[in-house]
């Protein structure tokens, strides 16, 4: 799957799930680390969980597309999901003004979300 659609799916399951203030970054030409950037806010801990959870259940299920990693424990305020071409980080709104990514990555573009692309793949 390629690294923009990856980040729309990602960013489609957490907004189902209610996480905030979703912002895709485009850092392909910032950096070599990852292709886009999704940041998301929960609102609570079991929130911020709920999203990474459903992000990582739902690609898995349908997908077959795994994490390499995941940085950040159950009662974490920030959670990072790496899948190699995407870094999806939700976080709670304090760490979020905290580390403002949108700020340090501020030359990014932001790509836009079309409609609906979540389908869940053939058998």
């Amino acid at each position: 799957m390629d690294s923009r659609k990856l980040a729309l799916l990602c960013r489609e399951v957490a907004e189902n799930k209610k996480a905030e203030d979703l912002v895709i970054l485009d850092v392909r030409k910032l950096t070599s680390v990852a292709d886009y950037f999704l940041v998301a806010t929960g609102t609570s801990t079991p929130h911020l969980r709920a999203i990474v959870d459903e992000i990582d259940d739902r690609l898995r299920a349908d997908y077959e597309v795994r994490p390499q990693a995941r940085d950040g424990v159950a009662g974490s305020s920030w959670v990072v999901l790496d899948y190699g071409s995407v870094l999806v980080h939700v976080m709670r709104s304090a760490e979020r003004k905290r580390y403002d990514l949108e700020g340090l990555w501020s030359d990014a573009p932001r790509p836009k979300a079309r409609k609906k692309t979540f389908r869940k793949a053939k058998a």
